[in-house]
């Protein structure tokens, strides 16, 4: 398995198929039956990776025009998919193949936060290269990071693919298997319409009053979360600086065995042969750093999902927040036609005021205002209940959907640090090993 994959075995997994769905007859006569074999569905088959083998095979540079006219230098990434039927059944047909770029992985993305904004989508690996040491390339056309980039996006597709709800989404099928026509279906989708502006959300975040605990606990977690993983990110960054510098100053023991040897008859070859072991572990700290990188990729991962748990928190925070301003809104309309239908004014206002003035509105006047207050107080009780059942389904599907992450989190980060800590005794062991052979070395000298 690649590191940063989930545990599916690179995708290939094996599970039953779904089962065949209701007539539609039965579906109107029988929803609770519905609703059991289609979590049935899901439990045994429906999940689009137990249907399909994925993978990203390789990364292309490409050269192009883009959408101003100038000339540009893109990366784009092979995807290969293969029904699971064939695989399982031992024949083994050549892979159905597309590329995509890095931008469209991001439309589908986008697409999905939208669509399902009660689920904590998979994150993109990094467009540019962060928490970066020194010796580390930060260019996005470097061939270290492409591969790391190339790897991260069969990670987001598996995830995306292995999730209950993301895995049955018709675009997500066009986008692996169409090679054309699949961004038209996304607009097609009006899904930019049903996005949430920035400020908005922001908005609600202040002002909201009363939002569900849970959340806000869990939009606590996430910004904990996002400062620890970037924490232990420099940490790494900066013992990687440190760990290079020292594997490489152990080539100058190579270089100084070397010369001396050339004019030692006795010591020569011991003293040669100590060299080139010092050497080679100077040079052996290339490979284990680039496996690092590896790891700190998986902690980059969950550096993102922390900005995908908080969308979910925040839209919750918008979704209460219009619920509450609806409710506010449909309050004042119905002390308005008590106060209209009494001629008592409970409150100031310049109506109030007005009427003082200049005496009570004629009975048709009254009578017309009194029927729009009655039409509007009608769309305002259809608006509160709208938005309640809104809140209340996302919360219920948004928290689902939290505990399935929490569960993958504790999971992937367990087994990234266990081998990560395995990754550093092997490296110990062979530096232990290294400074045997030369001891071996001069014994025989």
């Amino acid at each position: 398995m690649r590191p940063g994959s989930p545990t599916t075995s690179g995708g290939k997994m094996m599970a039953q198929q779904g089962k065949e769905p209701l007539a539609a007859d039965d579906v109107s006569n029988n929803t609770a039956a519905d609703e059991s074999i289609n979590n049935a569905m899901v439990e045994q088959g429906s999940i689009l990776l137990r249907r399909m083998e994925i993978c990203v095979a390789e990364a292309e540079k490409r050269s192009g025009k883009n959408a101003v006219n100038m000339q540009e230098t893109f990366t784009v990434y092979l995807i290969e998919t293969r029904p699971m039927d064939a695989v399982t059944e031992g024949q083994n047909p050549a892979p159905d193949s597309l590329w995509r770029r890095y931008s469209e992985f991001e439309l589908l993305r986008n697409y999905l936060i939208v669509t399902y904004p009660y689920i904590v989508v998979p994150p993109l690996p990094e467009k540019r290269a962060e928490f970066v040491w020194h010796k580390l390339s930060a260019d996005n056309m470097d061939p270290d990071f492409v591969e790391r980039r190339r790897i991260g996006l069969e990670n987001f597709l598996l995830r995306v693919a292995s999730h209950p709800v993301l895995s049955n989404d018709k675009i997500l099928c066009h986008f692996l298997t169409e090679e054309h026509g699949w961004k038209e279906a996304v607009c097609e989708t009006g899904f930019h319409a049903k996005s949430d502006s920035r400020l908005r959300a922001l908005s609600a975040t202040f002002r909201v009053r009363n939002p569900d605990k849970r959340f806000m606990e869990m939009k606590h977690y996430s910004d904990e979360l996002q400062s620890h993983t970037s924490q232990l990110l420099r940490a790494r960054a900066r013992v990687a600086d440190r760990l290079y510098g020292v594997y490489k100053v152990h080539g100058n023991y190579g270089r100084v065995f070397s010369e001396w040897s050339a004019v030692e008859k006795e010591m020569g070859d011991g003293l040669q042969s100590g060299g080139h072991h010092m050497d080679a572990y100077a040079a052996s700290i290339d490979d284990i750093l680039e496996e690092e990188e590896h790891y700190a990729d998986q902690l980059k991962e969950y550096l993102s999902y922390a900005e995908a748990l908080r969308a979910v928190c925040r839209k919750h925070e918008l979704n209460q927040f219009e619920l509450e301003m609806a409710s506010h809104d449909l309050i004042s309309k119905k002390q308005q036609r008590e106060e209209l239908a009494t001629g008592i004014v409970r409150t100031f206002s310049f109506k109030g005021m007005t009427n003082k003035i200049f005496g009570q509105e004629a009975p048709e006047q009254r009578e017309a205002r009194l029927k729009l207050l009655e039409e509007l107080i009608a769309e305002g009780e259809e608006s509160v209940k709208e938005k309640t059942v809104e809140c209340e389904e996302h919360v219920e599907q948004a928290w689902v959907d939290m505990q399935r992450f929490k569960e993958q989190k504790d999971k992937d980060l367990r087994e990234a640090l266990i081998s990560y800590a395995v990754m550093q005794i092997s490296m110990c062991k062979k530096g232990i090993q290294v400074w045997s052979n030369a001891k071996e070395c001069f014994l025989k000298m």
